[in-house]
């Protein structure tokens, strides 16, 4: 009975935790689209920043909170690995899980800029506002900007280092195997390197490809995990 009780609790975990990755993932790819479609290219100057964002506010709050649901979801996804990977690959499994949560966890603190770009919007554009004081927001407005992109950097560097100790641990488990497995470590590398180009040069593209390995990852990961949660 014990034995029984214990095995569905365990399909369970495996169950919630693949669903809510690959739901995660698809959240992930609605904020592309949200960004693609509504948010105008890059403005040319510091200005530019400041006197759209009344007009994409709106968007920029509903691209956010989409994206920390996401992150969220994910959380889940590493517990359900660990507890998928410890009975044959135990320090990959644990230190693979607390490193993809910790990276999420960074990404999370990312999330909500429009929080602190809204008063300064509201600053910028009172009544009483005079050109100078307006510059200065602008300059405050990308230094704001860049305390954020340093948390979503760091997570984007963290997250590939979890989930390669993860792919490391599946190579020693029949019930990921060794291509999944090598799938998996070779994602978490591109990621890592992408990442790592990234904080050498923060204006370079390259984090894109961190955020396209994870995203590859989650889904990939998300339904082995849920098939795992049948199977078992």
């Amino acid at each position: 009975m014990n034995d029984l009780l214990e095995m569905e609790q365990e399909k369970s975990v495996l169950r919630w935790g693949g669903l809510s990755g690959m739901l995660g993932a698809s959240l992930f790819i609605l904020v592309v689209v949200l960004v693609g479609v509504f948010i105008p290219p890059d403005p040319a100057d510091l200005v530019g920043w400041v006197t759209r964002f009344p007009d994409i506010n709106a968007v920029r709050i509903l691209e956010n909170g989409i994206y920390l649901l996401a992150l969220i979801l994910e959380v889940p996804l590493f517990l359900a690995l660990y507890r998928a990977l410890r009975k044959t690959s135990l320090a990959p499994a644990l230190f693979g899980s607390v490193l993809g949560i910790l990276g999420l966890a960074a990404m999370v603190v990312s999330t909500t800029p429009h929080a602190a770009h809204a008063r300064l919007s509201d600053l910028y554009h009172a009544p009483g506002a005079t050109p100078v004081d307006q510059a200065t927001l602008a300059l405050l407005w990308q230094a704001t900007w860049g305390i954020f992109d340093a948390m979503l950097y760091v997570g984007f560097f963290v997250v590939p280092v979890g989930l390669t100790l993860l792919g490391v641990g599946m190579l020693g488990s029949p019930a990921f195997g060794k291509v999944l497995g090598g799938v998996i470590v070779v994602l978490g590398v591109v990621g890592l390197v992408s990442a790592a180009l990234q904080l050498v040069d923060p204006s370079s593209p390259f984090g894109f490809g961190s955020f396209l390995a994870c995203l590859i990852s989650y889904l990939i990961l998300g339904w082995k995990i849920y098939s795992l949660s049948r199977a078992t």
